[in-house]
């Protein structure tokens, strides 16, 4: 888990996020309303909605970030983090110790941490095809 996890709250814009994304070098950032994590954001979705759907990068952050907030908790074990990550279909996972947010788990660090490799290499494969089927099912001539 990654304990420096950069916020934004809801009404900053797409812009800015996308600025603090790429100054932390980060992939996601997690979204805030009245100091409570609430959502995410990824550059994915970042690069959906002001490339693809051509939405004005000073819109809000929030209209354009993933709902509900799934999260673990710290004292969760890893396989149980991982599983979380498979249902919801999620490469990132905050992790929060009651209400407050302590990091953010990714598919990299479930594979460090597993000090395993086969076993690392199963769980990112599964997240990974859990959370890009589309790309999976290409790949497989469907």
């Amino acid at each position: 888990m990654t304990e420096d996890v950069v916020t934004a709250e809801a009404d900053r814009t797409l812009a800015e996020v996308g600025a603090l994304m790429r100054d932390h070098n980060v992939g996601s950032v997690v979204v805030l309303e009245g100091g409570r994590q609430v959502a995410i954001v990824t550059d994915r979705d970042l690069a959906l909605a002001v490339v693809a759907d051509g939405v004005d990068s000073a819109e809000p952050v929030g209209r354009h970030a993933t709902r509900p907030l799934v999260t673990g908790d710290v004292q969760m074990e890893l396989e149980e983090a991982a599983a979380l990550m498979v249902q919801h279909r999620i490469r990132r996972l905050p992790v929060v110790d009651g209400d407050r947010l302590a990091g953010i788990a990714t598919l990299d660090d479930l594979a460090v941490r597993a000090g395993d490799l086969k076993l690392a290499q199963q769980m990112t494969a599964e997240v990974a095809r859990a959370a890009l089927p589309e790309f999976f099912f290409h790949q497989r001539g469907g």
